[in-house]
């Protein structure tokens, strides 16, 4: 099997070819179909966040191959492997846990502590095959396109995920979303499959907003305006219950708290990185929250994919490549060139 690895962090990954895995136990061998190319392997990439400090963290041991966002077929399964058949298509779940913590008992394990990510901790899925190690990180994907549903397994799931956190106001009134990239696509498209109010857009990018708006937007604000806040305000007719931001950054942060209405939600997902310094009262005189959302529990991305067959939820803006472009896809994400979302699919 040939992968495409990190061996230096900033350097273009490099295609290896290595001997392809035997399944044991409980294990799943899949072929890739479709890999996401998510915008956190960028991070990876290069070696970690920015964390408010001018310090990068997150430095992963080199080699190791990235990709969760995968989709694959079924090509061989260990023994001890049960509800799974040759030929089978599966979105798959990467965010495993250690399986004897807390959190994880409690349905979280994508919030573990000692985390074993597939693409992470775990051979990923930029490669001509993966390795689930138990079916039940397997979802049923029979019947949908691998290359529109495999960004679920992250941007999709971080989206509604962090919807789910602001339920109880998408159907008062609209929301704000920070950041129309694959994430805040996704997001306005989930929201629509879930009966929400609408979305009020806020990006730096014309191109990226101009997509919100075709995606079905009820407004797109620039960021940089100085008067965005006031824009955003005015746009959603008030004050508003919920903001998500997509981005993380300490300007957006800013904006999403200045929107809210007493007793509104922010919702932080993006990892752009820097520090934010709210006068601490404030949070209580007006009763805000604000949340933190990683990506979201494999029951929560079950949901997700029954959303998608019950409620017909259209695709975001996709950019098909070859596996062996996974680098200029890394590139393009970076600097910001792609609207959408970036998926490898095989030859």
């Amino acid at each position: 099997m040939r992968s495409y690895r990190v061996l230096a962090y900033g350097a273009p990954l490099e295609a290896v070819d290595r001997p392809t895995p035997e399944p044991q136990g409980s294990e799943v061998l899949l072929r890739v179909r479709a890999a996401g190319v998510c915008h956190s392997d960028v991070h990876m990439w290069q070696g970690g966040f920015d964390l408010g400090t001018g310090k990068l963290s997150l430095k992963l041991p080199v080699p190791f191959t990235m990709g969760h966002e995968t989709v694959g077929e079924v090509v061989a399964f260990g023994p001890d492997a049960k509800g799974v058949t040759i030929g089978d298509l599966r979105l798959i779940f990467p965010w495993i846990g250690c399986g004897r913590c807390v959190v994880c008992a409690a349905g979280d394990e994508h919030l573990c502590t000692q985390p074993q990510i597939l693409g992470v901790q775990r051979e990923g899925g930029y490669a001509d095959y993966i390795m689930a190690p138990d079916p039940r990180v397997l979802l049923d994907a029979n019947g949908l396109e691998p290359a529109h549903i495999a960004p679920y397994a992250c941007s999709g799931l971080t989206a509604y995920s962090a919807l789910k956190k602001v339920a109880s106001a998408i159907a008062d009134g609209p929301i704000v979303i920070v950041g129309a990239g694959g994430l805040g696509l996704m997001c306005i498209a989930l929201l629509r499959a879930m009966n929400g109010r609408g979305t009020i857009v806020v990006d730096i990018d014309e191109r990226k907003r101009d997509a919100a708006l075709a995606a079905g937007a009820l407004a797109a604000i620039d960021g940089n305006a100085a008067d965005a806040a006031a824009q955003v305000t005015q746009a959603a007719g008030g004050p508003v219950r919920a903001a998500i931001d997509f981005v993380g950054s300490t300007a957006t942060t800013k904006l999403g708290v200045n929107v809210l209405a007493n007793g509104g939600k922010l919702v932080l997902v993006g990892l752009f990185g820097g520090a934010a310094a709210w006068p601490l009262p404030l949070l209580a005189l007006r009763a805000i929250t604000i949340a933190g959302n990683y990506v979201g529990s494999l029951s929560e991305l079950r949901e997700l994919l029954e959303l998608v067959r019950t409620r017909a939820v259209p695709p975001i803006p996709l950019t098909l490549r070859p596996l062996d472009q996974v680098t200029a896809a890394l590139d393009d994400l970076q600097t910001g060139r792609l609207v959408g979302r970036s998926v490898l699919v095989a030859g």
